[in-house]
């Protein structure tokens, strides 16, 4: 079974960082492109970063570009979000996805930015 864990998240507050983990199991990890996308309440879905299976092709949502960086270790069968200067507007819970077939979601971890 496809599995994706995700951890980091928490209460922060404005201009901090934190780095989101996502370790994945019951795939061939390094085959496939991972992405992070999060959902803020009342508002929809948004694809914050997007990272190819080898890493050489990385794209972000421009709320994004400049503060969070989506990188992965094949070797650890994980992808990491690293987000730096956090604002409010970026409080959402955030999951790590992969699409094989279909999209599969990890559960999700809580990062929340007070002002």
């Amino acid at each position: 079974d496809v599995q994706l864990q995700a951890s980091g998240g928490g209460l922060v507050q404005t201009g901090c960082s934190l780095r989101l983990a996502c370790e994945a199991s019951g795939f061939t990890f390094s085959a496939y492109a991972m992405s992070w996308v999060r959902q803020a309440p009342g508002k929809q879905r948004e694809l914050v970063a997007f990272i190819n299976s080898g890493g050489g092709s990385i794209n972000y949502a421009d709320s994004v570009k400049g503060r969070f960086t989506i990188s992965r270790d094949n070797a650890k069968n994980t992808v990491y979000l690293q987000m730096n200067s956090l604002k409010p507007e970026d409080t959402a819970v955030y999951y790590c996805t992969v699409v094989i077939g279909r999209v599969y979601w990890g559960q999700g971890t809580q990062v929340t930015v007070s002002s």
